[in-house]
């Protein structure tokens, strides 16, 4: 378990990278937004905006996730990662529906002002820099097995997108399709509803005890591999913050002896802490055909 929270505590450079980002590029986003008179621009400040609440969350929940077990959490605080991204993409979604509502009135709105050159240039950075972080975090996520940080690295990634959109957006403005600059801002609004419904389902499912069947296929070859395994007789995991609790019921020979089945059940502790990170495996021995071998029976 020790090396479970001090992963986590890594997982908080990767949410503190994110926020430092976003409050740098939210400033200068609407300051060049309002100041060259780009809706895109704006939109995709206030888009950073929600990230930074967002990246906000997911840190909280890391820091309450490193709480030990305790009387009430015998396995621990770790699903408050997927709480806090839950609240997260139901402020993404209230801050994109804004969007959209703005860019659709902007959309009807009267004779537009180009944009300033300015902000083509604010936007373009802004697409450099958070590429620039998504591949920081997206190389954290990885190395430490963090599914709320590899959650926050695709949305830096779709931030950098956003931003190249906004771009694209104010240069069809300044090259005489004014009508550019709020599309552009209403493809901003999709995407942060996009990426909100994103983490809110991925949120539920993992809070309903959802798991990947290709995932939970992957664990099961791996145990049916294991010396000594006869056949799996059932088999459930889940996900628990950044960490998967299994439940399986192995069948071997009913002659092994007690301590035969109890290294059974160590060596597919080992695999799969070995060859799948995980660390929470229950595992139960039951002898194959017991019944249909005891004298008397045919």
């Amino acid at each position: 378990m020790l090396d479970q929270y001090q992963e986590i505590r890594q997982g908080e450079k990767g949410a503190w990278v994110s926020i430092g980002a976003y409050i740098v590029l939210s400033g200068c986003k609407l300051a060049a937004g309002y100041g060259f008179a780009s809706a895109a621009l704006v939109a995709d400040g206030f888009n950073n905006l929600t990230d930074i609440i967002a990246s906000t969350a997911v840190l909280i929940g890391l820091r309450i996730s490193q709480k030990p077990p305790d009387e009430d959490h015998p396995y621990g605080h770790f699903r408050a990662e997927t709480i806090a991204a839950l609240i997260a993409s139901f402020i993404m979604a209230t801050v994109g529906l804004q969007v959209l509502i703005s860019a659709v009135q902007s959309l009807f709105a009267g004779d537009r002002a180009a944009p300033g050159l300015l902000s083509v240039w604010v936007a373009l950075g802004s697409a450099v820099a958070m590429a620039g972080v998504y591949l920081y975090n997206r190389r954290l996520a990885k190395r430490i097995n963090n599914h709320a940080l590899m959650a926050a690295a695709k949305d830096n990634l779709s931030d950098a997108l956003v931003s190249v959109g906004a771009a694209v957006g104010i240069i069809g403005a300044r090259l005489g399709m004014p009508w550019l600059d709020p599309v552009a801002a209403l493809a901003v609004g999709l995407i942060i509803c996009k990426t909100a419904w994103e983490i809110f389902y991925s949120s539920t499912h993992a809070l309903t005890d959802g798991f990947n069947q290709k995932d939970l296929r992957s664990l099961r070859g791996t145990i049916e591999h294991t010396k000594g395994v006869r056949s799996i007789k059932d088999i459930k995991a889940r996900v628990h913050g950044s960490n998967v609790l299994i439940d399986v019921v192995v069948q071997v020979d009913p002659n092994l002896s007690l301590v035969e089945s109890h290294r059974i059940s160590d060596e597919i502790e080992r695999r799969m802490e070995r060859k799948h990170n995980i660390m929470s495996v229950h595992v139960h021995v039951e002898p194959l055909g017991l019944i249909e071998q005891l004298p008397g029976r045919r």
